[in-house]
């Protein structure tokens, strides 16, 4: 197991060195610049954990501290043909679906398309985030170029999840789905890599497009065959050299 970090930016800006250098020189200290511009502008807010962030579309949004929850939800209506007639199914609501974090350090945006919509949530106490204009990051044109690169990454890491979510059976798509969520987000431990914040069975289930209860199940499977751990406070580990063994 590998853990990437192409995908991270530096987000430590509590310590932060100041320096005089302009920012081509030193590109990631405009988080500093950002994020005290965000106070003195009323830019940044702090969440409580599952509390709602009122994220709007076209605006950038950016995660100082902690972790962002993404949801979708879509109201869909399908049309049933009858001979000589078409009747057309009432507006139904689907159930909300887990689309993954948004850690420290990336940048995050909601799309309004109906009959689709995106929703932000702290994932955990305390977190901190700062919107802005796009406009805004004419002001840090070397930020603005890091800023597309992470969307850009993310952007690869959606084609990696579908082909996850493409899978048949659900245990293939319950491991990659972890796998995929510990490379992104997770960090190294004496077993292996972690997710450092907790992620219930049923948001699991959500994502990978099952229950809850067939979660539970098939995550008690992966743990007795060695593929995942359990790690600290109950918080989900892929152990080093965990190859998943397809069955026959």
């Amino acid at each position: 197991m590998t853990l990437s970090t192409a995908n991270k930016f530096n987000s430590n800006l509590d310590n932060m060195p100041s320096s005089s250098q302009p920012d081509n020189a030193r590109p990631f200290l405009a988080w500093q610049r950002i994020s005290d511009w965000a106070s003195e502008h009323y830019r940044c807010r702090t969440f409580n954990k599952d509390e709602k962030i009122p994220a709007r579309p076209g605006l950038l949004y950016l995660v100082q501290k902690g972790s962002v929850r993404l949801l979708g939800n879509a109201q869909v209506s399908a049309t049933m043909r009858k001979k000589n007639s078409v009747s057309r199914m009432p507006l139904v609501a689907a159930e909300e679906a887990f689309l993954g974090f948004v850690g420290a350090g990336q940048p995050f945006e909601v799309v309004a398309q109906p009959p689709f919509t995106l929703q932000s949530f702290a994932h955990v106490d305390q977190t901190t985030v700062i919107w802005l204009y796009w406009n805004d990051l004419d002001t840090w044109p070397h930020f603005q170029k890091e800023v597309l690169d992470a969307f850009r990454r993310q952007h690869q890491r959606k084609l990696l999840w579908l082909s996850t979510l493409g899978q048949r059976r659900t245990i293939d798509r319950l491991l990659g789905f972890l796998t995929l969520l510990i490379d992104e987000h997770g960090e190294p431990c004496e077993q292996g890599y972690y997710l450092p914040f907790p992620l219930t069975h049923a948001q699991i289930g959500s994502a990978i497009g099952s229950t809850r209860v067939t979660v539970t199940r098939l995550m008690g499977k992966l743990r007795h065959g060695g593929m995942i751990q359990s790690y600290g406070d109950n918080l989900i580990c892929i152990p080093h050299g965990s190859e998943w063994q397809k069955e026959g």
